[in-house]
């Protein structure tokens, strides 16, 4: 608990006085004109109030990403918590807030755009690729997910609900809708109303678990991930890892939302589109970034300590049913009735709320991508093979489709880290709080890569050494570029 209060304080803590420090750096402009105030056509650049724009963000990058992956985390241990604060604070914020600056500063352009305009189009077409393909499956993700939950309810058993099929294709006419109607038709309706209703569960159970947490760890637990040898004939109850997986580089995969997220940056568009000044880019996404990181806390903390079984029995839980039973388990017990209601709500609409405006960024990357004028027919003729594409792809294995959503999404966000850094150099700012987390992404995404099975399937014990070799070549050559540009500053 001591860790959990510790990471809670970090992270308000960054945002009250190091998001500060990162805002100057970005160039904000309040007297600009927004894209909003140059391109208001109704359907996408349209005016949304900065509170609204907060819950709307808040909700689009958060889904059941804080909540699934902090679970499935929680197994490391404690230390899972010392991940999501750190990679919230010194990653995730940041990789959000310049996905927004950005984009506000490109015409709330979509990624590859504006790689294409710091880089060059080679750069540009693997951003395109890239992108496309972890929206599909973040899309793919969150139409599977909660219809198989939905089918699997008790209530609908013997009914026409309890078809999965029926659920998906429900789920896939809503988002056609979503990624076809203007923003202020179902977004900026639902969106603010789903967001509260995340904070308050979050806020719920994050108060209950101070009351009531049967299986309280030891601060010590968090560094036990060092080495499982000691631990042999001790209690797996009191054994983080039961599994004995490596922490290096899983668990940095493992929780991404929370932490950091490329797909966070694939949604940096759609409020930056509807924001009316650039002051309040900060509140919206690094604001955002850091409300999930609290979430992600939480549900970290419950899968830590909600449990009489200890790590034991949640590995049990999740082998029985996954993170989604944990959720439920988690907020019946401790809300009763009304938590199992939000449980449903948590694991059923809340990925929705993720899957929608993951079609709705596809399109718009799309249509930046191709120039494509944003009439109605056009529209339709976009949405229609995009949802096409994925009720396909839903028939595919779905664990094979979470692990390479999990590989992209840190490859991701690894590369919009060296696109800030781009920006940044360009400006002759402080670039070091983008390239340092770039260079660790880099080294966590290549570590991955040739470990897992859908890599190169190395062994896990090469991956430590070779990903840190990698993170030492690239800091290096970070240093002599800096200075190199610096050079080049100073005679200009």
């Amino acid at each position: 608990m001591i860790v959990f209060f510790v990471c809670i304080t970090l992270l308000i803590l960054g945002y009250k006085f190091y998001s500060p420090f990162v805002e100057k750096q970005a160039g904000i402009d309040p007297t600009a004109a927004t894209p909003q105030k140059r391109f208001d056509e109704g359907v996408d650049y349209v005016a949304i109030h900065p509170v609204k724009a907060y819950l709307i963000q808040f909700l689009n990058v958060a889904g059941v990403g804080p909540i699934f992956g902090p679970i499935l985390g929680a197994l490391y241990g404690p230390i899972a918590l010392v991940w999501i604060v750190l990679g919230n604070i010194i990653g995730g914020a940041v990789h959000d807030y310049f996905s927004g600056v950005m984009s506000i500063k490109e015409d709330g352009k979509s990624l590859p755009e504006i790689a294409g305009k710091y880089f060059n189009v080679y750069f540009k077409g693997i951003m395109l690729v890239f992108t496309a393909m972890l929206l599909f499956f973040v899309g793919v993700v969150f139409i599977m997910s909660p219809a198989g939950l939905l089918s699997n309810l008790s209530y609908f058993e013997g009914t026409i609900f309890a078809n999965n099929t029926f659920w998906v294709l429900l789920i896939l006419g809503y988002y056609f809708l979503a990624t076809l109607l203007p923003i202020d038709k179902i977004i900026t309706r639902l969106y603010p109303f789903f967001g509260l209703l995340m904070i308050v569960m979050t806020t719920l159970i994050a108060i209950a678990l101070l009351i009531d947490a049967p299986h309280l760890p030891v601060a010590s637990d968090v560094f036990t991930y060092i080495s499982h040898s000691h631990l042999e004939h001790q209690s797996a109850i009191l054994t983080p890892n039961p599994a004995g997986l490596p922490v290096w580089p899983l668990l940095f995969v493992t929780i991404t939302c929370g932490a950091i997220s490329g797909f966070h940056s694939t949604q940096a568009p759609i409020m930056a589109r509807c924001l009316t000044n650039e002051k309040y880019v900060r509140p919206v996404y690094y604001g955002a970034m850091m409300s999930e990181g609290l979430v992600a806390c939480v549900w970290a903390l419950a899968g830590i300590a909600a449990f009489p079984g200890g790590y034991a029995e949640l590995k049990a839980i999740l082998d029985m049913g996954g993170p989604g039973m944990v959720v439920n388990e988690v907020a019946s017990s401790y809300l009763g009735v009304m938590g199992g209601i939000m449980a449903i709500i948590a694991v059923a609409v809340f990925p929705i709320t993720s899957g929608d405006t993951a079609f709705r960024s596809l399109r718009l990357t799309i249509v930046d991508a191709f120039n494509i004028p944003q009439s109605m027919r056009n529209r339709i003729l976009l949405a229609t093979p995009i949802l096409g594409i994925a009720y396909l792809i839903t028939f595919v294995d779905f664990s094979l489709i979470w692990r390479y959503f999990a590989f992209s999404n840190m490859l991701l966000s690894t590369s919009v880290l060296w696109l800030a850094t781009k920006y940044l150099f360009d400006r002759g700012a402080f670039h070091w709080i983008v390239s340092l987390p770039a260079v660790a992404g880099t080294s966590i995404t290549l570590s991955y890569i040739l470990t897992a099975s859908i890599g190169f399937g190395l062994s896990p014990e090469w991956t430590k050494s070779v990903g840190a070799v990698i993170g030492v070549v690239i800091l290096t050559a970070l240093v002599l570029v800096d200075r190199k540009v610096k050079g080049k500053m100073s005679v200009a």
